[in-house]
């Protein structure tokens, strides 16, 4: 089997995270941090704003399950690629929507990928594909959160259960099956 991996920041990486474990085909998502000039940034930091990086998740997934293009679609179906450096109230550039390609075939698919969610969207897509830079995985209590402590935080059940109705919704035949 082979394995690839996909990082995309979408606002929260808890929201994300939660999207993309739904998925058939996706055998891992971490969430952490990319794009800053911070080595080893935490949190805190990140959540400051001044480090550069943005709230990502890295995405193990098998493609003969599951497509580069398939993720991106859920990707651009499951956040406001309109919005710049903000997802609702959560702003900053940390919350920017990106791609973070790992090699030339997936910049391309990424730049196919805007192409192709733009006429879904009222306003035009601001999301960026930027270099893949070193990755930061987040700390321990930010992974899987909304299988444990998302249930309990009122922002993740406001959040995440739209997201995943809307996932649910359009990407029925891509969710896991067990």
């Amino acid at each position: 089997m082979t394995r690839e991996t996909a990082i995309f920041a979408g606002g929260c990486f808890w929201c994300t995270e939660a999207v993309f474990q739904s998925l058939g085909g996706v055998e891992g998502v971490e969430s952490g941090y990319i794009g800053g000039t911070v080595p080893d940034p935490t949190y805190k930091q990140v959540c400051g704003g001044d480090t550069g990086h943005a709230e990502a998740i890295r995405v193990a997934f098998d493609p003969a399950v599951i497509s580069y293009a398939d993720l991106l679609d859920v990707f651009f179906a499951t956040h406001d690629p309109t919005q710049l450096n903000r997802q609702g109230n959560d702003i900053g550039t940390q919350y920017r929507s990106a791609i973070f390609p790992l090699d030339a075939a997936q910049a391309d698919a990424a730049r196919a990928g805007i192409e192709r969610a733009a006429p879904d969207w009222p306003a035009p897509i601001v999301t960026t594909v930027e270099n893949a830079s070193n990755w930061y995985p987040a700390e321990d209590y930010h992974q899987a959160y909304w299988e444990g402590e998302g249930q309990r935080n009122p922002y993740c059940m406001a959040v995440i259960p739209p997201k995943l109705a809307k996932l649910r919704k359009g990407f029925s035949d891509r969710l896991r099956t067990a």
